[in-house]
């Protein structure tokens, strides 16, 4: 007794009908999407004032640790710190920025920057967020009147997140101090 062939069943591909206005829809948010880009910034207090600076050039947060101080810097050079073993040069942004002193607690940080091929610490009065800025957010800096003995050459932009103000820093220019030369790591 022969067996005929059993045929094998097709199995048809399902074709699932889309509409173009699902497709539309999807391209809306793509667009919505790249039109609300926003840049990452770290940003961090120096007494009442926000601070921001792009999350790219940080390379960590750390606690304030011990520095080794360094003579013939400049007062704002609190010294260095060694870092897994690198060496760290450490500026404290108060200082920097002219603002008045403030003793370091539990919540003072060291940013750790990595700016170009240099490796630098700043001292901040605390650290708060990683935050999205909108780029339609974020102003051009104001310009000052030299009379008012305001510099904004540390100052990239302002960014506004709801009713917060942040002032975004040009991490390079601040640290661009010459007597740092040989020492970043």
């Amino acid at each position: 007794m022969s067996e005929e062939p059993t045929a094998t069943p097709t199995v048809q591909p399902s074709v699932v009908d889309r509409d173009d206005e699902e497709y539309d829809n999807i391209f809306d948010i793509i667009n919505f999407s790249a039109q609300g880009a926003s840049r990452q910034y770290l940003t961090f207090n120096l007494g009442e004032e926000r601070y921001g600076l792009e999350i790219l050039k940080v390379q960590e947060i750390i606690g304030l640790t011990q520095f080794t101080p360094l003579p013939n810097m400049p007062p704002h050079v609190r010294g260095v710190i060694n870092l897994r073993g690198t060496v760290v040069p450490v500026v404290d942004l108060r200082s920097r920025f002219a603002m008045e002193a403030r003793e370091y607690d539990k919540l003072t940080s060291i940013v750790v920057t990595n700016v170009g091929e240099k490796i630098l610490g700043i001292v901040v009065d605390t650290v708060a967020d990683v935050m999205g800025i909108p780029e339609d957010a974020i102003q051009d800096t104001p310009s000052f009147a030299a009379s008012q003995q305001i510099s904004s050459d540390y100052i990239n932009a302002i960014g506004k997140v709801g009713n917060t103000m942040v002032i975004l820093l040009d991490i390079e220019r601040v640290l661009d101090i010459p007597d740092l030369t040989g020492l970043d790591g």
